[in-house]
This record gives C-alpha cells, sequence and structure tokens, in this order.
C-alpha cells in the first residue's frame, strides 16, 4: 500500500480518572523524525510512545503532542515534615523561655504551619505501569487513524503518478516509432547537401551516402535508452502496485532519477528536433512524478 508521509491523526483514552489525547501530525522527511511533546511527569513514557509510534511510521517528520486531563482530581500530594515541624516546636519553645515572660504563651497551629518547608506539595506518585498502558492506547489509536489518512493520500498520489507514467509510456513509443525514420531523413540531407555543394561535377556513390547514414545512425541510436526507459516504467508501476509491504518512497526517487537520465540521453543522442520537442514533454512529466515522489513514504 502506498502510503503519504502527510497526515493527521487523533488518538484519546478515556476512563474515571483521566482523559489523554495523543494528536500526530507528519509531514515529509528523508528519514523517520519523532517530536514529542508531553507533560514532563510522564518523560518516563516517552521512549515506548516513540517505538509504538516507529511500528505504524517508516518515514516523515512527526510531531506529537500528549495532553493528560485529571477529572477533579489533582496531580499534587500535601506532605508535612514531621521532623522538621518538631525541630521548630523545640526551637519556639526555648525562644519563648528565654524571652517571653509569659509562660501561658502557646506556639499556634497556624504560626508551625507557616515555617518554611512544614508542609510542602509534591508530585503524586504515579502508576508508571498503568500510565503506561493508557498512553500507549491512546497513541496505537492516533497511529491507527493517521495511517488510514496517509492511506488515503497514497492511493491519490499513485493514480495521480500512473497516470503520468501512461503519459510518459505514450512519448516514450512515438519516439520509438520515429527514432528509425531519423538515418533516411539523414541520408537524404546528406546527399542533397553534397550535390549543391558540388554543382554536379562530381557524382556522390550510394555506398558513400549508405555509410555515412550507418556512421550517423550509430552515434544516434538511442534502442539501449528507449529498453531502459520501458523497464523502468514497468518497475514503476510495480511500486506503485502496492505489491511490496515495504516503504518504496526511497526505491520510487532513485528510479526517477534514472528516467531523467535516459530522457538526458535521448535529448543529446538525437539529434532531431521531434525527438527533442517530445524529449522535453518526457522531462516535463518526470519532473512531476519526482515533486510526488517527494511525499511518499
Amino acid at each position: 500500500m502506498i502510503k503519504s508521509m502527510t497526515g493527521f491523526g487523533r488518538g484519546e483514552y478515556v476512563d474515571d480518572v483521566r482523559k489523554i489525547t495523543v494528536e500526530i501530525r507528519t509531514v515529509n522527511h528523508r528519514y523517520l523524525d519523532i517530536y514529542v511533546k508531553m507533560p514532563r511527569k510522564y518523560s518516563f513514557a516517552e521512549e515506548k510512545i516513540k517505538a509504538r509510534i516507529k511500528e505504524g511510521l517508516a518515514r516523515g517528520k512527526a510531531e506529537v503532542s500528549v495532553i493528560v486531563d485529571n477529572f477533579g482530581i489533582s496531580d499534587a500530594d500535601v506532605r508535612l515534615d514531621r521532623d522538621l515541624a518538631g525541630k521548630y516546636v523545640n526551637v519556639l519553645n526555648e525562644l519563648s523561655s528565654e524571652f517571653c515572660s509569659d509562660t501561658s504563651a502557646e506556639i499556634s497551629l497556624g504560626l508551625l504551619a507557616k515555617m518554611p518547608d512544614v508542609i510542602r506539595t509534591a508530585p503524586a506518585e504515579e502508576d508508571e505501569d498503568e500510565m503506561l498502558r493508557c498512553l500507549l492506547e491512546a497513541t496505537g489509536k492516533a497511529v491507527d487513524d493517521i495511517t488510514v489518512m496517509r492511506e488515503t493520500e497514497g492511493a491519490k498520489l499513485a493514480a495521480d503518478i500512473n497516470a503520468r507514467a501512461d503519459l510518459i509510456a505514450d512519448i516514450r513509443s512515438r519516439i520509438e516509432t520515429r527514432a528509425p525514420q531519423i538515418e533516411k531523413e539523414y541520408a537524404a540531407k546528406f546527399k542533397a547537401r553534397v550535390e549543391e555543394l558540388l554543382n554536379g561535377v562530381y557524382e556522390v556513390p550510394e555506398e558513400r551516402i549508405a555509410l555515412e547514414a550507418a556512421i550517423f545512425a550509430d552515434k544516434a541510436n538511442i534502442t539501449e535508452e528507449l529498453v531502459r526507459l520501458e523497464s523502468h516504467i514497468s518497475q514503476l508501476r510495480t511500486f506503485l502496485s502496492g505489491e511490496s509491504k515495504e516503504p518504496v518512497g526511497k526505491k520510487t526517487d532513485f528510479l526517477i532519477q534514472e528516467m531523467n537520465r535516459e530522457a538526458n540521453t535521448i535529448g543529446s543522442k538525437s539529434n532531431d528536433k521531434e525527438i527533442t520537442s517530445m524529449m522535453l514533454d518526457l522531462k516535463a512529466e518526470i519532473e512531476k512524478i519526482r515533486e510526488q515522489v517527494q511525499n511518499i513514504e
């Protein structure tokens, strides 16, 4: 299945305690590059989240957003430092006995609670295994969602490229039909040019004309390039058929470079206006495919 590298996926996990939302956005990239934005307290799960995403994505730059909402439950604990509070009480009692004439003075709870670090807030302890399970469930749904979108976009890309492959095959066939006529036309032009220069003083032997035409034909022969181009078109269709379970984006990109190379060689060897014109059309279609291929996984 051909997949696009552009897509968006969203997954949620909801229970009585929390709601987790995972969103994945991807764009084209040479390799798989994953960036995860999530609350720092859940950073223990980042590598596991990336590993789950890698199961579904092979290429592309992925931006992952993880949002955790707790339902009316604070994600922080209030902790009492009893040892420190006892030390404050002892010091305050010493202070009272030494400097306060009123021996009935008592240390109030409000005063003690205001002492630094007696009461502190700290992140609530998480059941990491349970939280990881919830995060991965939401991530898995997001991966499934973006995979559907990437496959849908990939099918559109494949259809467009296939249509352009048909155009390239048609141009190639017209070039192949035109190529044999070049030698005959060259021979006629060569003979006419020589006769014009000699002005009837000397008659050029037919075998000489045939030899010159043969030499020209050998230099301008594009049979090998046309055969290779036909093979490349066939290989391109195989890639687009989705028969391979492996990502084909890189292979297709390389194949398009080879097709462009054959088109350039055909243009440089043919020395024919008609073929040059068709070659320019050929290169234009190859370039359009190359632009599309950049977004195939």
